[in-house]
């Protein structure tokens, strides 16, 4: 077990150690599963179209498929229609098709005038009142993509446009990884689930429900243990039952003092680390393992567990899973506040968006869940910064960290 130093961990320092471990114990495991169940999953082998996409050449307009060396001869008279899901014959010379967006352009055709730019006479015969340039309108055979062609890499998390693009290419299933298994346990006397009644000096547990419906999100099979008191030897026989499971995600805090139960246990029968970070909300951080199972255990009040795990444990639990994308997408915003005592931590101010300016939610308490769901994302103030208004500012939304 690391000492007690006094020296502040940098956020990216422990990032980097996160993912080595992370990269240290991938998950292997690999499953067929439905595109109708793979949104959220890693993929775990490229996709490769099996096909042409798309499979032959089509209008991409409703209008008139031609042959452009015929066009001297115009009018043309409308030899056939061909409607999307049909089968055209082909192109009779000195003569047009009335076709449909989507549909086949029929052989011998190479361009598609919109029907907008067409004047069809009284003998139905069409006249284009625009010059026609050879393949406009039209979507070429393999246009998105060839038969062999890779279109997805493995790592990529599926959400609903790569699952549409698998539909397209005609898949039913995608190989993925398999779901990391977590066990989620709060620690803490004071603790009580909601529906319970509050005794002197309880609280309502607040980050079981964060954070089990937040593991879902990112696809990880959820084990649930609960609330677990502080008795040495419940802890010992909570860790004993636990099965088959991947990492062990503790909130509350371990620690070195007296009811440090968890730490304890964790200690005699694995490794455990205390980590100082140099974040705030967020100061303290574990990891470690027990009984050679990976454990993360983060701080108990609701913002610090909320930026702990979206900015450290999410990276970490998306590179096991194989997840080549793990940091969150952020972009520089004005800030619609000022920043005048420079910290020693980096701190994640929880903060909404409002005519394009980041503004702060007036309570920034550790403590204060409602500053989040106020909030768009957080804002980040770099240690030992300081900031005038109007300054640019990295904006992190927390729909790109809970999606």
């Amino acid at each position: 077990m690391a000492g007690e130093s006094t020296v502040l961990m940098p956020m990216e320092q422990a990032l980097e150690a996160l993912l080595r471990q992370a990269e240290a114990a991938p998950i292997e495991d690999v499953e067929s599963v439905s595109i109708d169940d793979a949104v959220g999953r890693i993929l775990a082998e490229p996709l490769v179209a099996p096909l042409d996409l798309p499979p032959w050449p089509n209008s991409a307009m409703d209008g008139y498929a031609i042959r452009e060396a015929d066009l001297h001869a115009q009018p043309l008279r409308v030899s056939q229609k061909i409607f999307a899901g049909t089968q055209p014959e082909p192109l009779e010379p000195g003569s047009c098709a009335r076709i449909f967006t989507g549909a086949p352009m029929p052989e011998g055709a190479d361009s598609v005038e919109m029907q907008e730019n067409a004047e069809v006479l009284d003998d139905g015969r069409v006249r284009f009142v625009e010059s026609v340039r050879k393949g406009q309108h039209v979507r070429p055979q393999a246009g998105e993509a060839r038969a062999g062609e890779q279109v997805l890499a493995a790592g990529v998390r599926l959400g609903p446009i790569e699952l549409g693009l698998a539909a397209s290419l005609g898949m039913p299933r995608l190989k993925v990884s398999r779901k990391l298994r977590v066990a989620l346990l709060s620690t803490g006397d004071e603790l009580v689930e909601p529906g319970e009644t509050l005794q002197p000096g309880q609280i309502y547990n607040s980050n079981r429900v964060l954070l089990r419906h937040w593991l879902q999100r990112l696809g990880c099979d959820v084990t649930d243990v609960g609330i677990v008191p502080d008795d040495l030897s419940q802890v010992r026989q909570c860790l004993t039952d636990l099965h088959q499971v991947d990492l062990i995600l503790s909130t509350g805090g371990v620690s070195v003092g007296e009811a440090d139960y968890l730490g304890q246990v964790l200690r005699e029968e694995g490794e455990l680390r205390l980590w100082k970070l140099a974040i705030k909300p967020g100061k303290p951080l574990t990891c470690g393992n027990y009984r050679g199972v990976a454990v993360i255990g983060l701080p108990g009040n609701p913002a610090s567990t909320l930026v702990t795990f979206g900015l450290l444990a999410r990276p970490y639990l998306l590179r096991r899973m194989g997840a080549s994308e793990i940091e969150p997408l952020s972009f520089l915003v004005p800030a619609g506040f000022s920043w005048a005592k420079p910290g020693k931590r980096r701190e994640y101010l929880r903060a909404r968006l409002e005519a394009g300016r980041a503004v702060l939610y007036a309570n920034q308490s550790s403590s204060i869940l409602r500053s989040a769901a106020w909030a768009d994302g957080v804002v980040e103030v770099r240690e030992h910064s300081q900031l005038e208004e109007g300054e640019s500012v990295r904006f992190i939304s927390f729909a790109e960290l809970l999606g």
